[in-house]
């Protein structure tokens, strides 16, 4: 279970290094779980023991300029490296918890303070070692999160969010012990900072990010966190259209479909996007579905969708332009079938483009209906994996409007007809004008526009 990587010769060297000065340095936390679930390794932690804080930061100065940053707790840094080296410790509770640094404490004890067993396995890279005092690895292999000890564990509420951002991304589940502590703990202070990372991670790093989601409610905490998406827990939908049941069940596939269909994307706020207009694109079905005629309907539910993801998004996150995103995508998300059910023209998809937030485009908007219409399965909690003719259909007629990944330029602009009018709001009367004239009759020709615009001045 060696680190080979060459980016780690430095730190064997400078692990070399504190063992002949009579110290322990281990490999801890997430890197070892990843080691022992042969996982790519990202952020390295040593945990260094039998060496006082001026002795490990005497040594690490011979490998580069010592970062204080997080001295205070116990935590050093060799610029340049991507290397944590700390020293253990025990932390009192609460967000700003006093620091007791203890190079002698033992790993045994150590171990104990870590949130899961599978984060508090070390790994001796003098020895070849792993050592496991909380049994993390058989916890590991069998699937099971579990903490080593639930007095430490509910000191830091933040740890209720890592678990559930843990059942996505390794897809195991809490025992009954960490179960029934995240039932009950309180959470009341976790900063809204805290809970959009841990939503990232759970969202942008799981292949069922709906496996977290899921526990929330199963312990009847959804709708203390996420009270919109909660609701629509037993929201019946039209069986011809959705046999997979409520709208809940409905957007959990959907979620897990977008976690299929964002694996093209580069950006991760494009994939946070989709993730959350998954989501969130059938939270208003919850106000406006009711039963006419005999059929379940919910007429206008995109708009209330809407209103809730901002509100469900602001709870969230303070990223403006996320939220502006997701909002647009949920807003228009019914749009590409009614497109191609009403044989839309091509101006229809131009006004459309236009319409959309400058942070999404059409491409998106037809992923976000890809994943709408895969979480549709009525004979498991997976998604579908097939596509659709009638999105094919929409994709086509959008590249033929050339509008595809982003909206039709205005060929005029304000000073195209400063010698028409004064800038102020009749100008920007004109121009809104003279837009939907450009896109309706497909004019490419400036000089054409700008004969239309004069004509509607001189009436």
């Amino acid at each position: 279970m060696k680190l080979t990587d060459g980016r780690y010769t430095i730190v064997h060297k400078i692990v070399e290094k504190i063992h002949s000065n009579n110290g322990r340095a281990l490999l801890v936390g997430g890197a070892v779980r990843d080691m022992v679930m042969n996982l790519p390794i990202k952020d390295i932690d040593v945990e260094v023991y039998g060496l006082t804080e001026e002795q490990l930061e005497n040594i690490l100065k011979q490998f580069g300029p010592v970062s204080l940053v997080g001295k205070a707790f116990g935590v050093l840094r060799i610029h340049g490296l991507d290397v944590d080296w700390s020293l253990p410790r025990a932390d009192s509770p609460g967000r700003k918890p006093t620091v007791v640094v203890d190079p002698f404490m033992s790993v045994e004890v150590a171990s104990r303070r870590r949130d899961l067993t599978m984060n508090a396995m070390a790994y001796d890279m003098i020895s070849d070692e792993l050592i496991d005092p909380c049994g993390g690895k058989t916890d590991i292999d069998a699937k099971i999160l579990a903490t080593p000890d639930a007095r430490f564990f509910v000191q830091d509420p933040l740890r209720f969010y890592r678990v559930m951002q843990f059942i996505g991304r390794f897809e195991m589940m809490p025992d009954d012990e960490l179960t029934a502590l995240c039932r009950e703990m309180d959470i009341s202070q976790v900063s809204r900072e805290r809970i959009e990372q841990e939503f990232n991670k759970l969202l942008l790093l799981s292949k069922r990010p709906s496996l977290g989601l899921r526990w929330l409610h199963a312990i009847g905490r959804l709708k203390e966190i996420l009270p919109e998406l909660a609701a629509t827990v037993s929201v019946e939908q039209n069986p011809q259209w959705h046999p997979e049941g409520d709208v809940f069940e409905h957007s959990m596939q959907a979620v897990d479909a977008a976690a299929i269909i964002t694996q093209k994307y580069d950006s991760e706020f494009d994939k946070l996007t989709l993730f959350y207009a998954a989501l969130c694109h059938d939270l208003g079905k919850v106000t406006t579905t009711k039963e006419i005629d005999g059929v379940i309907k919910s007429i206008g539910h995109e708009k209330d969708s809407k209103k809730f993801t901002r509100s469900m998004m602001k709870r969230i996150t303070h990223n403006g332009d996320l939220i502006d995103a997701v909002s647009s995508l949920v807003l228009y998300h019914m749009t590409p079938l009614q497109f191609t059910k009403n044989k839309a023209k091509l101006p229809a998809y131009k006004r459309l483009a236009n319409n959309l937030d400058r942070h999404v485009n059409i491409s998106k908007l037809i992923d976000l209906c890809i994943a709408d219409k895969r979480g549709r399965n009525g004979k498991d909690h997976l998604p579908l994996t097939c596509d659709f003719t009638d999105v094919a259909e929409f994709k086509e007629k959008a590249e033929q409007a050339g509008v595809l990944t982003g909206p039709i330029e205005p060929l005029l602009k304000g000073a195209d007809i400063a010698d028409l009018v004064q800038p102020g709001p009749c100008m920007g009367e004109l121009l809104k004008h003279a837009y939907e004239v450009q896109i309706e009759k497909n004019i490419a020709d400036k000089s054409i526009l700008k004969e239309y615009i004069i004509k509607k001045i001189n009436k």
